[in-house]
């Protein structure tokens, strides 16, 4: 993605089955826990890098004997400056007494993070500030070891001030509006209530206060907390958590907007926001990792039963496609695939760019996250050129001359590598006109690779703003002088906002949005704008339930070609020589190539939760009444 968003968080869960001492035999180390949780972060480092967090929990420890560790970091490389200070830590004992290291009792009693259970989270702000306050996980305190809760996801809820406000209704004075402290809050609430809901029933039934601590931890229904806390929640969400005594559980919302996969065997449960890490730092196969369903918790309880049980009824699957697009790594078996059909998908818009001359076409991606989708490209590309080499050939006739037919089979699609990032680069300048200086020298370029006869075609994961390119990438481009640039989006156009985790939340920022009040204006429609303006305001008082999406209406007169041209128009800079054409996936193509991932919320408006509808409205009451603010 050219233009920069922050987007997904990303969790990471991993539970010893066996005694550390199996560990220790098997494996060579008391460490395995930590290793495999150091494995699964930092392969899902691109889902967080403004801060990460480690918890863990030690079973079997004395009362008075810690048994809750937690770090976090917001420092600039926060995964490696966590585990460096836990190896620290191991380096520690074994410059005392490497013999230390396979003591596990003594491991327990003296060095954290030496417990059976782990929950790990990579953080991309996208409210709130990014001090370390704002780091997952967050850790809700009791001397009641089953009142102590760890809470970490990847979520945003788009109802915050209602569940803030039952909050208080229900007698509580939270310290902070968000969304995560109300989670944590709100299932504490009810993890508080079935802590109590156990302690009289087990003191009615005669049992002593050390019994019935045991008790309520080998008792415990998680499925009813979640149950009861999830109730309300309006978003998309991975909530993990971890109980003080051992039990842990992760949450998915109805519509599966947020992922999560789980691996289980003799020796482990581990659960991450991405498939292929589980298979890269476990060397299992596919189909041993499942995915946790819609409005389901996995449910790890503290004696070793894993279950998946149902909290919230599923609704229509809506996983985010963004994810398939570009937020997931593109080694996931299935991503991998989806993503060069994308790239093949959008064949037919670039070929109706270039007029169909592909001999004089040079084909290449920007950014380097855009290269599988480019493959795919590529492979529709070809497809045409075989076309065109049949025609040719039979326009030789009947008796075509060898040297003819070698003229036509050596054609080939010309792919170069055009644009290569200059890793050392930073734009440190804040002032607006040297700054833009500096960004367009952030990409060096391929100088002789295109002719001024050539279409230099550029196919991106998706185009949000649009800054980039016309600050940048065009103008850098440019200077190979091609006939024409052609700027091709394996997504389809960005028109709404999202609010299920991706920092999208400004309507106002999206290029596609600007080019259709563009062509509004242009053919002297400026009336619906007001008109949308007018039913937005009226729906902000009701129930989220009852809200419709009254934005569409704004792209309503016009075809998304006619967006597309708009857009071309607008990001064209003044000083270009070569004329810049940009087109975008259709969203049959988005679905053709991705199509157990529904979730097209930012592309159709369709918002799988109402509280999408609220925000979306809101949005464009901010955009129509000059509010540079969230809508959520």
């Amino acid at each position: 993605m050219s233009d920069f968003i922050k987007h997904e968080c990303g969790v990471a869960m991993v539970r010893l089955l066996k005694p550390i001492s199996y560990y220790v035999e098997k494996y060579g180390t008391a460490a395995y826990g930590i290793n495999k949780m150091y494995l699964l972060m930092q392969k899902q480092h691109n889902r967080g890098q403004d801060g990460a967090g480690l918890a863990n929990i030690k079973f079997d420890m004395e009362p008075g004997q810690r048994y809750i560790s937690r770090y976090r970091s917001n420092d600039s490389q926060p995964i490696k400056d966590i585990f460096a200070r836990i190896n620290a830590k191991f380096k520690d004992v074994y410059d005392r007494d490497p013999a230390l290291l396979k003591n596990v009792d003594w491991l327990k009693k003296n060095i954290s993070f030496t417990g059976e259970l782990f929950l790990g989270h990579l953080r991309y702000g996208t409210f709130g500030g990014n001090d370390i306050e704002h780091c997952h996980p967050f850790l809700r305190q009791s001397n009641w070891i089953t009142r102590n809760l760890v809470v970490a996801g990847n979520f945003n809820l788009t109802n915050v001030d209602e569940l803030f406000d039952v909050l208080v209704d229900i007698g509580q004075h939270p310290k902070e509006k968000s969304d995560t402290v109300t989670v944590l809050e709100k299932i504490g609430h009810y993890l508080d209530e079935e802590n109590q809901r156990l302690y009289y029933k087990f003191k009615q039934e005669g049992y002593s206060q050390v019994e019935i601590s045991k008790l309520i931890g080998q008792n415990m229904d998680i499925q009813r907390i979640l149950q009861n806390s999830a109730v309300s929640w309006d978003g998309g969400y991975t909530m993990a958590g971890l109980v003080g005594h051992g039990d842990a559980f992760v949450l998915r919302d109805p519509s599966g907007i947020r992922p999560a996969f789980y691996y289980q065997d003799d020796e482990v449960v581990v659960v991450t926001s991405e498939r292929p890490v589980i298979q890269t730092a476990f060397n299992v196969p596919i189909d041993t990792i499942h995915e946790i369903k819609p409005g389901h918790a996995l449910i790890i309880k503290r004696d070793g039963e894993v279950s998946e049980k149902i909290v919230r009824k599923p609704l229509a699957s809506k996983p985010c496609s963004f994810e398939r697009i570009y937020f997931s790594r593109g080694s996931d078996n299935d991503i991998y695939k989806e993503r060069k059909q994308l790239g093949r998908n959008i064949c037919p818009q670039i070929l109706d760019a270039i007029d169909n001359d592909l001999e004089n076409s040079v084909f290449s991606y920007i950014p380097n996250t855009a290269e599988v989708s480019f493959f795919g490209m590529m492979k529709g590309m070809q497809s045409e050129l075989n076309k065109v080499k049949l025609a040719k050939i039979k326009a030789l006739g009947p008796e075509p001359s060898d040297e003819d037919l070698q003229k036509i089979l050596a054609l080939r699609n010309r792919a170069e590598k055009i644009a290569v990032k200059d890793a050392k680069l930073r734009t440190f300048i804040t002032q607006d006109d040297s700054r833009d200086d500096l960004v367009a020298h952030v990409y060096d370029i391929t100088y002789g690779s295109v002719y001024q006869t050539d279409n230099l075609v550029i196919i991106d994961d998706s185009i949000v703003r649009g800054t980039t390119l016309k600050q940048s990438i065009l103008r850098i481009l440019d200077r190979l002088n091609p006939k024409r640039i052609v700027v091709a989006s394996s997504a389809p156009q960005i028109r709404y906002p999202d609010c299920y985790g991706i920092d999208m939340a400004k309507l106002g920022d999206f290029i596609a949005f600007q080019a259709a009040i563009e062509l509004l204006k242009d053919h002297g429609k400026e009336s619906i704008i007001e008109d949308v303006y007018t039913k937005c305001k009226a729906q902000e008082n009701l129930p989220k339930e009852k809200i419709i999406n009254a934005v569409t209406a704004i792209y309503e007169p016009f075809t998304m070609e006619e967006v597309s041209v708009k857009v071309s128009e607008l990001l064209t800079p003044e000083d270009m020589n070569a004329e810049v054409k940009i087109v975008f996936q259709s969203v049959n193509g988005l679905h053709l190539a991705c199509p157990e991932h529904k979730g097209d919320w930012y592309f159709t408006g369709n918002y799988p939760t109402p509280g999408g509808n609220r925000v979306v409205n809101k949005a464009f009451i901010n955009y129509y009444e000059g509010k540079n603010q969230r809508a959520y």
